[in-house]
């Protein structure tokens, strides 16, 4: 098993930032991608982010060139800096893991979830 606790959500203005963590302990070595989803009220759960081991990285379209995921394999933690943050960000953040170095953006792919970190921010 895999545990995943998210960090850094939080309230920001329009064209402000976060960072975001999400710390993996237990079976980590099964950790083979970690990443970001987020899920608004009223809406699905959708794809953000997701890195490999080896850091090769695929972003949703609608977050490229504002958020950054990164990888810290010594400390089985993974992020997401978020920049230029605009109302329609707002969502709780869930970190997921998977056993498989392939990135999928389905959240039916991910076998491990965080309880999630929510980030508001204000126009």
């Amino acid at each position: 098993q895999v545990q995943l606790v998210e960090s850094g959500g939080g309230l920001v203005q329009a064209g402000g930032s976060l960072r975001l963590s999400c710390a993996a302990s237990g079976r980590t070595f099964i950790s083979d991608v970690m990443g970001w989803f987020r899920q608004a009220p009223g809406k699905e759960r959708e794809f953000v982010s997701a890195i490999t081991r080896r850091s090769a990285s695929t972003y949703a379209n609608s977050v490229k060139g504002r958020f950054t995921i990164s990888r810290d394999n010594a400390k089985n933690t993974v992020y997401l800096q978020m920049n230029s943050l605009q109302p329609e960000d707002t969502a709780v953040y869930y970190c997921a893991a998977r056993e498989d170095s392939v990135i999928p953006t389905a959240a039916n792919a991910y076998k491990y979830w965080g309880q999630g970190t929510q980030v508001t921010v204000s126009s």
